[in-house]
């Protein structure tokens, strides 16, 4: 066995020196798509990415032109609110926020006999119809189903979904019904996920328009 030696500036551009030359044909892909497939793989270390990763039509593009202009991005966890750079969303005037630990949404989850992630995207709703939006999540699909009935009775529009949830309980269900809600989305099918895969997914296209 041979350890590499290598700088730590240089172990990103390496990691993607090896995802490249072992991921094979990308030719399905777009560019910008293709990035977002590379970034979960460097997140993850799992292939399966590349098979389960979808995108409805220019959902990449429309991601990354509504970062360009200051989107709020909102994210179901603390984790994948943590995961994503802030130097870049700071550039591009982007906001951050999760709503999961605030008491107001605890308080009525409880009242309501509901998950916190639920009132989290009733929250985001009331905060930000007006605004270019794009949600992350990458835990909840309970979140998933509340966005899709929000978006079904047109009291929200995303720019753009991104639906990563992990797990086993609704998560299949949940991720193909986001896909049927009318309005851009990146998904990972099946029960492949997580907060790091939310944040990677935003990320990559934070990092098409912000010099790192």
């Amino acid at each position: 066995m041979k350890i590499e030696n290598i700088l730590p500036a240089d172990i990103e551009r390496r990691s993607m020196e090896i995802i490249e030359s072992e991921i094979g044909d990308m030719s399905a892909f777009s560019e910008h798509e293709k990035l977002i497939v590379k970034r979960c793989v460097h997140t993850t270390a799992d292939f399966d990415y590349k098979d389960n990763l979808r995108f409805s039509d220019k959902a990449a593009e429309i991601g990354i032109a509504a970062l360009r202009s200051g989107a709020v991005i909102v994210t179901d966890t603390q984790m994948a609110l943590a995961g994503i750079s802030k130097p870049a969303c700071k550039k591009l005037g982007c906001e951050l926020h999760c709503f999961m630990s605030d008491p107001d949404v605890a308080e009525k989850a409880r009242a309501q006999g509901v998950t916190r992630a639920v009132v989290s995207v009733d929250k985001a709703a009331e905060m930000f119809a007006d605004r270019t939006l794009i949600y992350a999540v990458g835990n909840a699909p309970t979140a998933l189903i509340r966005l899709h009935g929000l978006i079904s009775e047109k009291i929200i529009s995303p720019a753009l979904i991104v639906g990563a949830p992990v797990g086993f309980v609704n998560v299949v269900e949940a991720k193909k019904l986001i896909m049927t809600a009318g309005v851009p989305y990146i998904v990972a099918e099946g029960r492949k996920g997580g907060s790091t895969v939310a944040a990677a997914i935003v990320n990559a296209m934070l990092y098409t328009v912000y010099e790192r």
